[in-house]
């Protein structure tokens, strides 16, 4: 499990904050650590003694991000009180599963910073109807730190052993200590939830929770991002609209050898060398091994797709060459509104501040309060003034806001709108 320490958007503890409170150490699972269950027979045993069992289901998964290119999971944890802990490979029979994913369609899963793992559940055919995440219940509560090791300290009071949540888990046979780590992170997580949800519902947030919950599962997938090579690291070090074509076509050449190979595409080969190859620009093969990274073995027996790449972008004509500059996606950044959109901008100075302080007062990450999106877009397009609270509802509702960030918001924006005018030079 990648924790949430790792994601960005965490909050970072201050300097003075007291120590952390004395844990009793869980370095092993209770009933100790179960086998991989690997076979649809296996599978078949796993989903009955889940079914008979009773409560919510901790689960979570295990990735190769970095090593892989898909974000497929290569192991399932699952834990159930009066069933226990299964831990399920599901590379060699992904359909036998079946059993498995019926036997888990309808009771509350348990999950960790659920949007990582469902995406590979679901791409296995399971289905989560109804979701209580840990993670985003620590948001809500306003913790400083919301990765699992932490929040166990806090309110179950044991030390969470950690180490494997970033390691290849595609690798066959799983070491022992990996095995360990993986059954731990589901021992107590159910006992995590209970004492979440008693937290939650001292700070009236409960119902709160609830509606999180469903807005993750009712989340659509996100859009594919357009011109993902402008992520190439160092790129805006590049002036040449012909090298960034370069840069273009080998970034498209590794993410197509990637996919297919299963391979993450930094292995492949890293950002620098792209960079690097699109500025020399190489003719010959000789030419591109004598650049760093490329003289190695593996190299020498790509050659042929980075040259072929690099012909490509020298052959395209100046009118297909890519734009220095990034095609804006969206709203423009806050700080280009007062030439872009002077009523915007106005409105995003009154609103913005508005928000953060309205999130403080609740003990909130304001992002949680109202996603950064939902403010930009309301504050460009504005309401009909003078602003009514029913409208700033109904705006932010359409915008995806919660029904409690509604409560909270929409009348105080609404007053905040109506002290801007339609044109602020008034």
């Amino acid at each position: 499990m990648t924790t949430a320490d790792d994601q960005p958007g965490g909050r970072s503890e201050p300097d003075d904050v007291a120590a952390e409170p004395p844990t009793v150490p869980l370095l092993r699972p209770s009933d100790g650590v179960p086998p991989v269950l690997t076979t649809p027979s296996e599978f078949a045993e796993a989903a009955a003694l889940i079914a008979d069992a009773d409560g919510p289901i901790a689960v979570d998964t295990e990735r190769a991000s970095g090593y892989r290119y898909s974000q497929r999971a290569y192991l399932i944890q699952i834990r159930r009180l009066g069933a226990g802990t299964f831990l399920l490979d599901p590379i060699e029979h992904p359909d036998a599963l079946a059993p498995v994913i019926a036997a888990l369609d309808g009771p509350e899963w348990v999950l960790h910073a659920a949007d990582q793992d469902l995406p590979c559940l679901r791409e296995l055919g399971f289905v989560c109807r109804n979701l209580y995440d840990t993670e985003l219940a620590g948001r809500l509560l306003g913790l400083a730190k919301v990765n699992l090791a932490a929040m166990v300290a806090e309110f179950l009071g044991l030390g969470l052993v950690k180490g494997h949540g970033a390691a290849d888990w595609s690798r066959r046979p799983f070491p022992a200590d990996w095995l360990n780590y993986a059954a731990l992170d589901v021992e107590v997580l159910v006992e995590l939830r209970d004492a979440m949800e008693a937290a939650l519902v001292e700070a009236g947030k409960s119902a709160w929770a609830r509606e999180e919950f469903q807005a993750v599962l009712d989340r659509p997938a996100p859009p594919p991002r357009t011109d993902r090579w402008r992520k190439t690291s160092n790129l805006h070090t590049i002036k040449s609209t012909r090298t960034l074509a370069a840069i273009r076509e080998l970034w498209t050449a590794r993410e197509e050898l990637a996919q297919r190979r299963d391979v993450a595409p930094g292995r492949i080969l890293p950002d620098s060398a792209i960079v690097t190859a699109a500025t020399a620009d190489p003719t010959t093969q000789s030419e591109l091994l004598g650049l760093p990274v490329f003289g190695g073995p593996r190299q020498r027996r790509q050659a042929r797709i980075w040259l072929e790449a690099l012909h490509r972008a020298r052959e395209l004509p100046d009118n297909e060459l890519p734009s220095r500059r990034s095609p804006t996606v969206g709203l423009p950044p806050v700080n280009r509104w007062d030439q872009r959109n002077p009523e915007a901008a106005a409105r995003a100075a009154k609103v913005r501040p508005l928000v953060r302080d309205i999130a403080g007062a609740h003990n909130l990450p304001v992002e949680n309060l109202l996603a950064p999106d939902t403010v930009r877009q309301l504050c460009w397009d504005g309401v009909d003034l003078p602003a009514g609270t029913d409208a700033v509802d109904h705006r932010l509702a359409a915008l995806g806001a919660r029904q409690w960030q509604r409560d909270l918001c929409a009348s105080a924006i609404a007053d905040a709108l109506n002290e801007t005018t339609a044109d602020p030079s008034d």
